[in-house]
């Protein structure tokens, strides 16, 4: 399984559970530059969500929160303030994290409002 397949299906994992538990998906994958994307754009009651998706097929090498580092955090507000930018009806927003381990079984973690 390639780490590009890897991302895409713990991406996938992370909108349905965004959706089940009631976050309305608006956008997935937009990207503001080659250095910017933001995996899942969503709005969860009247907050916009901009959240990073980070998969493992397993957790022998860490836990996939440790690879959100302070630079790419930088790369989500840059694409945040963009997005705020050209969507100016939204007053409130934050930044989430999800790591989503897929063995031995699926496992999802969801971080609200995340700061490095």
């Amino acid at each position: 399984m390639s780490n590009i397949f890897t991302g895409k299906q713990g991406e996938k994992l992370a909108k349905e559970y965004l959706e089940k538990q009631g976050y309305k998906i608006l956008e997935t994958n937009k990207r503001f530059s080659r250095f910017c994307e933001i995996d899942i754009i969503a709005l969860d009651k009247n907050t916009l969500v901009f959240a990073e998706v980070k998969t493992r097929k397993n957790d022998s090498y860490g836990i996939p929160f440790e690879a959100i580092t302070k630079t790419k955090y930088q790369n989500i507000k840059t694409g945040l303030m963009l997005y705020l930018e050209e969507n100016k009806e939204y007053k409130k927003y934050r930044i989430d994290a999800i790591s989503v381990v897929l063995k031995p079984a699926i496992k999802i973690e969801h971080l609200k409002n995340v700061y490095l």
